[in-house]
């Protein structure tokens, strides 16, 4: 993949370890990755760049997911951002909601291991190109 088309991903957690280890994954599977360690950080990061999908995790100092997913909303030049809420919280399968609940429509626990949380990425991008849908 080219840097013209490599995807671009944004990915907001207050835990560093964690942080690192996502980013790895999808560094690995062809992604740009900018890390952000709060809500803050993280929506001036996407204020300021163009990104493909973002990853927040739900409860963080400063600014919590739930608050970040809803500017990043605001700002977005898509009309349907990809936004994923990743927390603790959540058990089970990762799942989808028709409208965005705690501002995004895709929730996935953090249990949830990071080559699959890659995967459900890419499919939300196939499905946006696509033109079927996206979360």
């Amino acid at each position: 993949m080219t840097a013209e088309n490599r995807r671009k991903i944004l990915l907001v957690d207050d835990d560093k370890f964690f942080l690192k280890v996502i980013s790895d994954a999808f560094t690995g599977a062809g992604f740009d990755v900018v890390t952000a360690e709060d809500g803050v950080d993280g929506v001036e990061a996407y204020a300021s760049q163009d990104f493909d999908a973002v990853i927040l995790d739900l409860v963080m100092p400063r600014m919590g997911g739930v608050s970040a997913s809803l500017e990043i909303t605001r700002l977005s030049k898509e009309p349907d951002p990809i936004i994923i809420m990743l927390t603790s919280f959540f058990q089970g399968a990762p799942h989808e909601h028709p409208i965005p609940e705690m501002g995004a429509k895709v929730h996935i626990p953090k249990s949830t291991p990071p080559l699959d949380i890659v995967i459900i990425v890419e499919q939300l991008l196939e499905r946006r190109r696509r033109g079927t849908g996206a979360a």
